[in-house]
């Protein structure tokens, strides 16, 4: 086996170039990734090794974009589940075999390198997913882009300002309105549009509560300050945390607060209970 063969994806030119020929490539030593692609069977099929092979037969200009982009940026975002491109316009063909494919003007500072690979920058890939549907999960990419620090609110409200009459600028510009740069973990912000949606008042975010000495109590995910009310929500790793979560769970009632948790299968299974829950606690602190 080659070792130039051994690190990545290669098309049939690369191989003939090192001595290996078509009927070898059919041979148990090889796997094909697409049209003319090729790897080496002892090499893991990653994202990474995915999007690599996709990149060899993107035309010139196009770029990864979407949660593809937000995956290369080293968010918590599928990155495959389509592949998402953004082509040029005018360009080539628009399609592009294993991937979902947008054309649309790209600005050449909108393309950067990540992870070795074509991807829309930080500021466009929050414009491509926030102006689409469906909003909550334009706030969430927008809230993870946000927290990690690779872009600022004022650069999104700069770009919806420069843009006025852009595609999908109206559901932009609610993004921005609706973003919460402290949130945590896309659960925490589906949550949060969840009771935003619900019409319910907009709870504040990871908000420090101490006791009347200083001492910190802990840091609920949402809260309700005037009504007192915490709102928690608790993850796949919860077990792990439970003794942690549970010493914080009770200095934050210790200090006075009415607190509710919530999990992934409430958020996705019962959002009608938990506004409905919400709104009753938020009547009781009234």
């Amino acid at each position: 086996m080659p070792a130039a063969l051994r690190t990545g994806p290669f098309n049939g030119a690369e191989a003939k170039g090192v001595g290996i020929t078509r009927s070898q490539l059919r041979g148990a030593g090889y796997r094909r990734l697409g049209a003319g692609l090729y790897r080496w069977v002892g090499l893991n099929e990653s994202p990474q090794l995915i999007l690599t092979a996709a990149a060899k037969r993107m035309p010139a200009g196009a770029a990864f974009s979407g949660r593809t982009a937000g995956w290369l940026h080293g968010l918590d975002l599928a990155p495959c589940d389509p592949i998402e491109v953004t082509i040029p316009e005018p360009s080539g063909s628009s399609r592009l075999a294993g991937a979902s494919v947008r054309r649309a003007h790209i600005a050449r500072q909108e393309i950067v390198r990540r992870r070795g690979l074509p991807t829309t920058s930080a500021v466009r890939t929050v414009v491509d997913l926030g102006g689409r549907d469906p909003l909550t999960e334009g706030v969430v990419a927008a809230d993870l882009f946000l927290h990690a620090g690779l872009v600022s609110v004022d650069e999104l409200r700069g770009y919806v300002a420069k843009h006025p009459g852009a595609r999908g600028i109206a559901r932009l510009r609610r993004v921005v309105d609706l973003v919460e740069p402290k949130a945590e973990s896309a659960m925490e912000t589906r949550l949060r549009m969840l009771l935003v949606l619900a019409r319910l008042p907009r709870p504040e975010v990871q908000v420090s509560i101490h006791d009347d000495e200083g001492r910190f109590l802990g840091r609920p995910d949402l809260l309700y300050p005037r009504q007192r009310l915490a709102i928690e929500y608790d993850g796949a790793n919860h077990r792990e945390r439970l003794v942690d979560d549970n010493r914080r769970q009770n200095g934050l009632v210790g200090a006075g607060l009415r607190l509710l948790r919530f999990t992934a299968a409430d958020v996705y299974g019962s959002p009608d209970t938990i506004a409905m829950q919400v709104r009753h606690n938020l009547a009781r602190g009234a």
